[in-house]
């Protein structure tokens, strides 16, 4: 086999040897990645509903201790993996596991958790911020009509708030695409995984990664554009047509 001599040569010529294990690494990267931002938005729902049931002087003192401990504990998370970044929490929690406790992590599933409980303690602030933006009226007149707090929340609260943080949502999905490069410091066989094991063949970095670019570059498009076509569904129409009653 000759040795391409430009650029482009070398495109083609890894393309055509690596292209089926690019594919593989970015499938691998898109289900880490949204399937992370999926189990990430259930955690920060429950984290951040958790922290928004209000204590006051009418609480019973064992629910005012629970809800208190659930706070602190819902602090010291979101403090711990908002803080520290999202490689060296994948090199202690896997690397951890198997010292600690002699765990023998599945890779590909130990990244998953780490993607999902990073992003939980970004979406526990922001479903935090997105209930705090409801007007605290709505849940006042939930409440006088009958609704228990949790009722309230489930069905008048969160439906308000989920809406609004969408757009966030959508930002966190795209930045996992990108961020599961970092899993290959626990063998993940993403993206970039696969691609420096190809780049060492040739010893080509600039070509095997301007693919690699390109691939996630791709990806992070392609996400962007399903994203704002959901939120403009979710928008609705910027005219509704008044429904005559037959009877009038």
């Amino acid at each position: 086999m000759d040795t391409p001599q430009t650029f482009f040569g070398w495109i083609a010529l890894l393309w055509d040897q690596y292209g089926l294990i690019f594919l593989k690494g970015a499938g691998i990267a898109v289900y880490l990645a949204a399937a992370g931002t999926a189990l990430g938005t259930l955690i920060g729902l429950l984290a951040g509903v958790g922290t928004a049931v209000p204590i006051d002087a009418d609480t019973p003192l064992p629910q005012k201790v629970l809800l208190r401990l659930v706070r602190g504990l819902v602090a010291l998370y979101v403090w711990i993996f908002r803080g520290t970044p999202m490689m060296v929490q994948a090199m202690v929690i896997f690397y951890g596991a198997s010292a600690v406790f002699s765990w023998d992590l599945d890779p590909l599933a130990a990244g998953l958790f780490i993607v999902s409980v990073n992003t939980g303690a970004y979406m526990a602030e922001t479903v935090r911020g997105g209930i705090q933006a409801v007007d605290p009226g709505q849940l006042e007149g939930a409440q006088a009509i009958g609704m228990s707090h949790f009722q309230a929340m489930r069905l008048v609260i969160l439906p308000q708030a989920l809406r609004a943080i969408i757009p966030q949502i959508g930002n966190y999905l795209v930045s996992n695409i990108k961020d599961t490069s970092v899993l290959s410091v626990i063998t993940v066989g993403e993206l970039f995984y696969l691609a420096r094991s190809a780049a060492g063949t040739y010893l080509r970095y600039f070509e095997v990664f301007f693919i690699t670019c390109l691939i996630y570059l791709a990806l992070t498009t392609a996400a962007t554009l399903l994203l704002r076509l959901i939120e403009k569904k979710l928008a609705g129409p910027r005219a509704y047509a008044l429904v005559e009653d037959p009877g009038a």
